[in-house]
């Protein structure tokens, strides 16, 4: 029996045409987009085929349509394997995903609460005051070091070596320059639109604490280890606290893929679009079995995990 752990990606895995080869290859995908699509009021398997209206890069659509694509995936490995995982996580938006797979948070609420969190945290910051940027070849301990300054902040810790920093854009560059005296590799400017994982989200997670009050959630049938505190929680009311705290905590993936070391799994299979944290996977244990559902052929090899 394999000890596997199903992770969920977030913000920057999207891209115009990501779900088009399993849609040929499984048309039945296409039922969960029809499903946000009600909700949304909008053609969301239009926009992430075509986007003709260029907004699958607006965070507001980006964070449902990658949340559908993921679900859709699952719901897909549901119906086609009798594998099921250990664990799952989801970096950042990825919480969302997993929550619904694990069958805490219905698809429908999910769909618009991700929206929402992609209005709020857009209204939080006024465009191109704020910024984030990755860091890349310092320990964890420097870049928090090198984020002393109150308007920057170590977003995501996403593998040896790779951090990202978020904050106003002033002092994401001064903590970019610092970086760079300390012996970072590279200082990478991410094309964002919004600062994630700051206290300048503060203001976002307000407003989504509001909308979560509403929202009928579950102990999850999967345990969810959660970005904030990098622990499985049954507690719907202590679920949403951490949903609210994620938008302006840091994202703590590499102590995610630590737990998952420290916990016998050996396999990691990324359910969503792109390959980020198969990658991020990649670099923090070679050892691991990793697996990607973002095309049909590498759908079908991970099918044969269960044979």
């Amino acid at each position: 029996m394999k000890n596997l752990a199903f992770v969920f990606p977030g913000q920057g895995s999207q891209a115009v045409g990501m779900i088009a080869d399993l849609y040929e290859a499984y048309p039945q995908i296409q039922h969960q987009f029809a499903r946000a699509s009600d909700v949304l009021e909008l053609d969301l398997m239009e926009m992430v085929t075509s986007d003709p209206h260029n907004q699958l890069n607006q965070t507001q659509y980006t964070q449902p349509a990658l949340l559908t694509t993921s679900v859709a995936i699952w719901e897909l490995w549901k119906e086609k394997s009798k594998l099921r995982p250990t664990y799952m996580a989801g970096h950042s938006l990825g919480e969302y995903s997993a929550l619904v797979c694990a069958e805490s948070l219905a698809f429908e609420d999910a769909v618009l609460l991700t929206h929402k969190r992609g209005q709020y945290m857009q209204d939080a910051v006024p465009a191109g005051t704020g910024a984030m940027a990755a860091i890349l070849g310092l320990t964890d301990e420097q870049v928090i070091e090198i984020c002393s300054d109150d308007n920057v902040t170590a977003a995501n810790f996403n593998s040896p070596g790779q951090v990202v920093i978020s904050g106003s854009k002033e002092a994401v560059e001064k903590a970019g320059e610092l970086a760079k005296e300390a012996g970072a590799k590279r200082v990478m400017p991410l094309p964002v639109s919004v600062p994630s994982h700051c206290e300048l989200m503060r203001p976002a997670a307000e407003r989504l604490a509001d909308d979560l009050v509403a929202i009928n959630m579950k102990t999850p049938m999967t345990p969810v280890i959660h970005n904030v505190d990098v622990k499985p929680h049954i507690s719907p009311e202590k679920i949403k606290k951490l949903l609210v705290e994620q938008l302006y905590e840091s994202v703590k993936w590499t102590q995610t893929n630590q737990y998952f070391l420290d916990h016998k799994i050996d396999t990691i299979v990324e359910c969503g679009p792109n390959k980020v944290l198969s990658g991020l996977a990649k670099r923090f244990n070679r050892g691991w079995n990793i697996h990607s559902l973002n095309t049909s052929k590498g759908f079908e090899k991970a099918l044969q995990l269960g044979e």
